[in-house]
């Protein structure tokens, strides 16, 4: 996903010229750090010309190849962090079209192998009704008639079986009023049907679930390398090891007070029926 190019570039670059200056300053050519890392001369020049962003592997076979003492090694990792964190405003999404995010959305899905999505104040799209969908869109500028037919075709991957995916609902995202009574119904009915599906895990934390911490954003963990977490204004997306990792851990102690499989089933269909 490519998010603000010019901001990632720009710490890309901050984060080259200074493993450039960390080098110069031990008196090694590039060639020869090279050496050291194991890695070609070409990439070293790409990641100190802020043309490549390293991974947290490169970087730590470059630094220990460096000498650098414990505070370098923090700056440098505090800039990859930097380097690693992607801003994408919704206003740059409109101009870009909602259709495009969906094919990114789709190639995300397509690689990974697990997906988690952490949902505490709406339905995302791949579990979502038609109607719901363009609800859900009602604030969007021009028509999105081509948006909603790509969100339903991208449920098609829940069905395939290849990849896992884990979905963990608070009641208020479940029962969020964005339909009439029946539309929602309908929307909570088409909850338990996916939650059956074999590569499917729909989880859901119903009001008075005793938590150590509130739900304060929707988010989504690709594997171990990508988080993404969406506020109002916009989508984050971390690469760093660290961030997907915490995103990770907390997803896994939402997880832990969720109820799943037939207690999941019931407690959706209770809010269903609840709604007349």
């Amino acid at each position: 996903m490519a998010l603000e190019p010019d901001e990632l570039a720009a710490a890309r670059r901050n984060l080259g010229q200074e493993l450039r200056e960390l080098r110069r300053a031990v008196g090694l050519s590039g060639e020869r750090l090279a050496r050291r890392c194991a890695m070609s001369q070409s990439k070293i020049s790409k990641i100190e010309n802020g043309r490549l962003t390293p991974t947290m592997i490169d970087l730590d076979r470059m630094l220990t190849a460096l000498g650098v003492t414990a505070d370098q090694s923090h700056e440098v990792f505090a800039l990859a962090r930097k380097a690693n964190t992607e801003w994408l405003e919704t206003r740059a999404l409109w101009r870009k079209g909602l259709e495009s995010q969906q094919e990114e959305l789709a190639a995300l899905e397509t690689s990974a192998s697990e997906a988690r999505y952490f949902l505490p104040t709406i339905i995302t799209g791949l579990l979502a009704t038609p109607e719901y969908i363009r609800a859900s869109l009602t604030h969007a500028p021009g028509d999105v008639s081509t948006t909603v037919a790509k969100k339903i075709a991208r449920q098609k991957i829940l069905r395939a079986g290849a990849r896992s995916f884990t979905f963990l609902l608070t009641e208020q995202a479940a029962r969020w009023a964005i339909l009439p009574p029946r539309g929602m119904a309908e929307q909570l009915e088409h909850l338990i049907e996916v939650s059956r599906f074999d590569a499917v895990r729909v989880g859901v934390i119903p009001h008075g679930t005793v938590l150590p911490r509130g739900p304060m954003n929707t988010f989504t963990v690709y594997d171990d390398r990508l988080a993404t977490v969406e506020i109002f204004t916009g989508r984050l997306a971390f690469r760093d090891p660290r961030d997907v990792a915490a995103y990770r851990e907390l997803f896994a102690m939402y997880e832990e007070h969720a109820v799943f499989g037939d207690s999941a089933r019931d407690q959706l269909q209770e809010w269903a029926c609840q709604s007349p």
